[in-house]
């Protein structure tokens, strides 16, 4: 895990040095693949034209740039959540002892997308709900799989979606997901926002997250949008 961490913190280091522009032939891992779920029998019920949801399913890069390509997300941002304030810091959270997961925090149209299509991607595409404490590659509680309800709308719609995916058995072993008590979102630092558009050919995104967006364009081509709602002002492609 020490390794790990270094070596992400390393090449991190690197990129933003401008040693690193080139995508090389060294990997860890690789990228899950998705699983076709069914939607959920259970929605939620809203007259909202805003809502916000946050999501934990590994490093913050691949799951961020997931959502940002889903038509009716109008932002979806990095950070972390299920800790306290005081520790909500790159390096801080790395260590595996703060109580945070890697989070984002996406903010949708209910009208166009509905939570519990967020939720359905979020199971299918964004990341494998059936690891425990890891993702892929990555290694820690951090990594852990959570969803952190933000209205009992959402905590009633997300339970009910889970317990339907277990018995109808659509993963080959349970769903670790909890659901998590919101106590807040922080987010990350401006380095990790965008990440996946910024820097589509570093080699941890080329592994493991590139794929996650084009299986997101296979499986489900009428919520997919080309174009992917940043984070930063003006970077939008």
């Amino acid at each position: 895990m020490k390794t790990l961490l270094t070596w992400r913190r390393t090449l991190l280091g690197l990129l933003a040095a401008g040693v690193i522009g080139q995508c090389s032939a060294f990997s860890l891992g690789g990228a899950e693949e998705a699983v076709i779920i069914p939607p959920p029998t259970i929605d939620e019920v809203t007259q909202a034209h805003s809502e916000t949801a946050v999501f934990a399913g590994g490093c913050f890069w691949g799951v961020q740039g997931v959502f940002q390509h889903v038509k009716g997300v109008k932002n979806a941002v990095s950070g972390y959540a299920g800790g306290a304030a005081g520790t909500a810091r790159y390096e801080r959270v790395s260590n595996g002892d703060t109580g945070h997961a890697e989070s984002v925090e996406v903010t949708f149209d209910p009208s166009q997308v509905s939570y519990g299509t967020l939720l359905q991607i979020y199971f299918s595409v964004a990341h494998n709900p059936t690891e425990l404490n890891r993702q892929g590659p990555d290694t820690g509680t951090q990594y852990r799989s959570a969803i952190f309800p933000k209205s009992s709308e959402q905590q009633r719609v997300a339970q009910a979606y889970i317990a339907q995916l277990d018995a109808a058995r659509s993963f080959n072993k349970p769903i670790v997901t909890k659901l998590e008590t919101y106590n807040g979102f922080y987010p990350a630092e401006e380095e990790h926002q965008d990440f996946l558009t910024e820097h589509p050919t570093y080699p941890y995104i080329v592994i493991n997250d590139l794929p996650k967006v084009a299986q997101l364009k296979q499986l489900y081509p009428d919520r997919y949008q080309e174009k992917p709602v940043l984070v930063k002002t003006g970077m939008q492609e």
